[in-house]
């Protein structure tokens, strides 16, 4: 489904400020994989999205899609095929916009509707988004004509969620998509995360701080560090560990241990 091939990436080389952000990594991906990523600050956990996304084009190497090469394919482009959420609330959604009208940009955008204005939002795709919106179980489908700007950080998130779903994406990226919300609110979100992505049966990549939820979602988990995949964790190897088990498999796979407060603390 996604194959990255010795990708690599390096900020203002050359300078001071050089950085190399991606260090030849290559991983594959199959049809179904739910990918928790765990590591410090400036491990490359959003440079790894960041290149998939085509936010920049990599210095070396490949990234496919479902067998396509789409190293080179600009950003917009593989946003019909990918979708994302960051960790801002405020990001994905167009504040002053109602929720009908943000919901109608993120289906017709689709290739398949992607020759479609608003004008042509039927009474079915209206009725779609009610159905849609009553999944979330937020009261949204009595307010489609409500800016979303005036919505909670937590419903924003939501919403932008089944946004980037709607029409399943060929992946899925998310990007600390709960960090900015309150326990209770983050658990209902993951919540609506995992039985989206099983049931639609997404790919996906989730970067998380909470490494007992690395451990809980998903089918595999990536730690990162210093640009590198150092610990690709799955199947029998994945299963029953503790974080604990994770910290220590952490120091020998990077070679020292992981101390990001951020992380460390969330597991208190």
């Amino acid at each position: 489904m996604l194959e990255l091939r010795k990708v690599s990436k390096t900020f203002n080389p050359g300078t001071v400020n050089e950085h190399t952000a991606l260090n030849g990594v290559s991983v594959t991906l199959a049809e179904g994989d739910f990918v928790t990523i765990v590591g410090s600050n400036g491990a490359g956990k959003s440079t790894l999205f960041n290149a998939v996304a085509g936010d920049f084009f990599v210095d070396q190497g490949a990234i496919l899609l479902d067998g396509q090469d789409i190293t080179y394919l600009p950003g917009y482009r593989r946003s019909r095929q990918i979708g994302r959420l960051f960790q801002d609330p405020m990001r994905g959604t167009a504040p002053h916009m109602t929720i009908e009208e943000n919901l109608a940009l993120a289906y017709l955008r689709t290739a398949k509707h992607q020759k479609a204005f608003f004008s042509r939002v039927s009474k079915a795709d209206k009725e779609l988004f009610r159905a849609q919106l009553a999944k979330l179980d937020m009261g949204l489908e009595n307010r489609m004509r409500q800016p979303v700007g005036l919505l909670s950080g937590g419903q924003r998130q939501a919403l932008t969620l089944l946004m980037a779903t709607m029409v399943p994406p060929k992946l899925l990226l998310l990007d600390e998509h709960t960090a900015a919300l309150d326990p209770g609110t983050a658990e209902k979100v993951l919540k609506l995360t995992r039985e989206i992505v099983e049931g639609e049966h997404l790919t996906c990549m989730m970067i998380t701080h909470n490494m007992k939820n690395a451990l809980e979602l998903g089918n595999r988990t990536f730690m990162m560090d210093a640009g590198r995949i150092v610990l690709d964790l799955k199947g029998e190897e994945r299963r029953g560990l503790t974080v604990d088990d994770l910290l220590v498999r952490f120091r020998a796979g990077a070679g020292k241990a992981l101390d990001n407060d951020r992380i460390l603390l969330s597991e208190g």
